[in-house]
């Protein structure tokens, strides 16, 4: 049976992306947030009284927050599905802004803030899995990269509400976008690829054909395969006594840990991960006045260098969008990360250079040129190819467990980098600091070139049979189960 529709399988295939990408806005809201915030909670006239301590636990504590989204995420979503995981990561949401507009002390406002890391950290596992099973090949990567454009666009709004208006008005807005979200959400149909692992193949099916079309049923008899072949497993321990239960349970864990197809993806997108961490993007956005102080002066335009950053960030990620159609994964991802490591480099022996006798004047330009130039070189490829080589790279039996666990060393990654920003800053400077990064970029770089196989315009089986090292194999009398 083929679904029926007036709309295109493309224009739903953008409706319930848009699910995905506007909760995943909320990580840009979030992390933006800060660099309105503590400004405005230092201030003479706030109503809160924060210092450097308590700021930078501030700052640092979503990414904290996010660790507890990532275990918290993948049972929802393998129990419940991924429609109501994205739900509940979207009410989180609003829980942790509606906390943030109620803060009356600290402790409330750290609070509220590490509610808001434990929704990012359920989109953050859940948003590239869900895009990519949602998305045809010939278009995953660039839906992929909404992800980015998204997150871009709520840094975006979020500094630029913040010029203007106070930071509790900033979290009324941000309430609204959420509330928003939630309407896409329920409309949007659930994953045929989860519909497939409950063994509920008509509405797969159905759900399949709605999302993709009727052109790509290779793909959907080879998921509903694969599931049977799981299938089958656990329908032979199904009736096992609680000690068989348990060996089976050690013994799949063993095979699991040493599955290729796991341990390969994860090993790859820790270092992809991190690699994104690290190339300088959570310094560009909430320690962007630092930056520009040190590069281009305390006399610049301090609000126009914040605004025409973020909007650089949105244009850099649609250029990507483009390019990710177009180019190879691996090519892509050598040469703007080539750019951001150069970049890297050259901001630590500028800033060295201006600390020093070695520059006698200041050059407020080549400042505010290095500026734009990292995050072009980020927007355009570190950070959007984490999140489309998240959706593309993990097998379908482990999603949710591959999914959790890099986004858990994705979180400790990012913790440790808010949390250290200003102890670099005041120990080894602007420059040693922007070094440090250069050799943590350069070790994953190599890492990613040497593991990471291509992956565009390839279907999520066929990706999985590379890392698994030879082709999955099944009765062909099962494709009419």
């Amino acid at each position: 049976m083929k679904s029926k529709s007036w709309i295109s399988p493309f224009l739903v295939q953008c409706f319930v992306t848009a699910g995905v990408s506007i909760n995943m806005s909320n990580m840009g809201l979030v992390m933006g947030f800060t660099a309105v915030l503590l400004p405005q909670l230092k201030s003479q006239d706030s109503m809160l009284e924060v210092d450097d301590s308590a700021g930078s636990w501030i700052a640092a504590l979503p990414s904290f927050g996010i660790i507890a989204g990532n275990f918290i995420v993948p049972p929802i979503m393998s129990k419940y599905g991924r429609k109501i995981a994205n739900l509940t990561s979207v009410l989180g949401c609003i829980v942790g802004w509606v906390c943030i507009v109620l803060s009356n002390t600290v402790n409330i406002m750290i609070a509220a803030r590490f509610l808001q890391g434990i929704s990012i950290g359920m989109i953050t596992t859940l948003g590239p899995v869900l895009i990519g099973e949602y998305t045809s090949p010939r278009n995953r990567g660039a839906f992929l990269m909404t992800i980015s454009i998204s997150i871009s666009i709520g840094v975006f709004v979020i500094h630029t509400m913040g010029i203007y208006i106070n930071w509790q008005i900033c979290s009324y807005v941000c309430i609204g976008i959420a509330i928003a979200d939630i309407i896409i959400v329920i409309l949007s149909p659930e994953s045929p690829s989860w519909l497939a692992e409950q063994r509920r193949y008509e509405e797969c099916k159905y759900v399949f054909r709605y999302l993709r079309g009727d052109k790509e049923e290779e793909e959907l008899e080879k998921m509903i395969a694969a599931t049977i072949v799981t299938e089958v497993y656990e329908d032979i321990t199904t009736h096992d006594n609680i000690g068989e239960k348990v060996n089976n349970s050690v013994r799949y864990v063993k095979e699991t840990v040493k599955n290729r197809t796991f341990y390969l993806p994860v090993f790859i997108m820790f270092h992809v991960f991190a690699m994104a961490q690290w190339s300088g993007i959570n310094i560009l956005t909430s320690y962007l006045v630092d930056l520009t102080e040190n590069l281009v002066g305390s006399e610049s335009d301090i609000a126009l260098t914040i605004i025409s950053t973020d909007v650089l960030r949105i244009l850099s990620n649609i250029v990507g969008l483009v390019l990710v159609k177009k180019m190879r994964r691996r090519l892509l991802i050598f040469v703007t990360v080539g750019i951001n490591l150069a970049t890297l480099i050259f901001i630590s022996g500028y800033s060295f250079a201006k600390q020093t006798i070695l520059l006698q004047n200041d050059y407020p330009y080549i400042g505010m040129l290095l500026i734009y130039l990292q995050m072009f070189s980020i927007a355009i490829g570190a950070l959007p190819m984490a999140y489309v080589l998240a959706g593309e790279v993990f097998p379908l039996k482990y999603k949710g467990l591959c999914g959790g666990i890099t986004t858990f060393c994705m979180s400790m990654n990012l913790f440790i980098s808010m949390k250290t920003i200003i102890l670099l800053f005041n120990t080894i400077g602007f420059s040693g600091t922007y070094l440090l990064y250069s050799g943590l970029v350069l070790y994953c770089l190599i890492i990613v070139g040497i593991f990471l196989p291509e992956t565009k315009d390839r279907t999520l089986l066929d990706i999985e049979e590379e890392f698994r090292g030879k082709k999955l194999t099944v009765d062909c009398s099962m494709k009419n189960i």
